[in-house]
């Protein structure tokens, strides 16, 4: 019986083997598949993510990641409760206006790590405990403010539409009307101050800039002040 000769150094590399990797020959964690799915989301955006994308990378066959996520749905959840995971929820400190900030902040810290998942931590609904944690920490921080059940779900819903809308806006659509950039800005600038309407001429230098730690900060501030301040005004 004759052997076939080994492939030369610059053949093409064998396809993926179906089910399981050899043993030795990759170490196929439900871990190392999020991480190959974030990696496909960095490089290529949320909708490129597939069951055969996230296993192209990971040099295996799609029916692999059977054994560990059901499909992408699941997957996508994953990848989620991996990102919202990592937040370091910090502990209360008595105030509520700075607590509000802090979990604000880390929030889109968290998010912007990964600006193209941006949409499926701010948009998937989950139901882990890794999902529901931030959710479970901004109600704690109302209820020790004396706020009732009925009207802490109100606010929290208040909070995380602004807060939400903030960052999808940033990591997804751009500013309404406003530009990043000097050159860009310049030339917004130029066309609203031409389009005869006086509104938008006496703004064209702030509707032409923006800023989105600026934008964040004021939204941000707006918002835990009514939110104290109501919360204040029950008292």
């Amino acid at each position: 019986m004759t052997t076939q000769p080994a492939p030369a150094g610059n053949a093409p590399a064998p396809p993926p083997r179906r089910g399981r990797p050899r043993k030795g020959v990759s170490t196929l964690t439900r871990a190392a598949i999020v991480e190959a799915a974030i990696s496909v989301i960095d490089d290529e955006g949320a909708e490129a993510v597939s069951m055969r994308t996230v296993a192209r990378r990971l040099g295996v066959d799609a029916k692999s990641l059977y054994h560990y996520v059901d499909g992408k749905d699941q997957l996508l959840d994953a990848v989620t409760e991996h990102i919202l995971g990592g937040m370091a929820l910090p502990e209360p400190t008595g105030s509520l206006d700075a607590d509000l900030r802090t979990v604000g902040r880390m929030f889109r810290a968290h998010t912007l790590a990964h600006p193209r998942a941006g949409a499926l931590v701010l948009t998937r609904q989950l139901s882990s405990t890794a999902g529901l944690r931030p959710i479970e920490s901004v109600l704690s921080l109302l209820h020790a403010a004396g706020c009732p059940p009925e009207e802490a779900v109100h606010l929290l819903r208040t909070l995380l539409a602004t807060v939400i809308g903030t960052l999808l806006r940033e990591v997804t659509a751009g500013p309404t009307f406003g530009e990043v950039g000097p050159e860009a800005e310049a030339r917004r600038r130029a066309t609203l101050e031409s389009s005869g309407l006086p509104g938008l001429v006496e703004a064209a230098p702030y509707l032409a800039r923006f800023d989105h730690d600026a934008e964040f900060e004021y939204g941000l501030d707006l918002l835990v002040t009514a939110v104290t301040g109501r919360i204040a005004g029950r008292r």
